[in-house]
């Protein structure tokens, strides 16, 4: 099992960073284009408990791949939870905190994933996918300063 943990602190407040992340049709706007990352099916209006969420990605050479996740836990303003229901990982469990601080909000992500394939997925985390879902996190934090500054 692997770990990502990523923070960031956004100058807005947290009702503007909540409605921003609560809805799944923003998630395109801090994903890297290379990823080609388009939601196919549900997610219009704002997340909710059940909600389940199809997407195209390329996360691995341009080759597509769909992803469907559902949106298991909501605490409006405290934090959300997405869950891998058909994709590339084996387990994909991704909690969104949010936190008032002085500054602004605190949003903390912690992700948690197991590759498919045992001992060949575990080679190819050390070789590329750790790398990959950092690079992911980086970008979104680069990117996150179009809609919020951030400190």
């Amino acid at each position: 099992m692997h770990i990502l943990k990523s923070k960031v602190i956004l100058k807005a407040s947290i009702e503007e960073v909540w409605d921003f992340f609560s809805s799944p049709a923003n998630l395109k706007k801090i994903t890297p284009p290379a990823m080609g990352f388009n939601i196919i099916t549900g997610g219009d209006g704002k997340m909710y408990p059940g909600q389940i969420i199809s997407y195209k990605v390329k996360p691995f050479a341009g080759i597509p791949l769909t992803w469907v996740t559902e949106i298991t836990h909501v605490e409006p303003l405290k934090f959300f939870v997405d869950e891998q229901r058909f994709g590339p990982y084996s387990m994909w469990h991704h909690e969104h905190h949010f936190r008032e601080v002085e500054q602004g909000v605190e949003m903390t992500d912690i992700v948690t994933y197991v590759l498919p394939f045992g001992f060949l997925g575990r080679i190819a985390h050390k070789l590329f996918v750790k790398n990959k879902v950092q690079q992911i996190f980086e970008y979104r934090s680069k990117v996150m300063n179009q809609f919020f500054e951030t400190v």
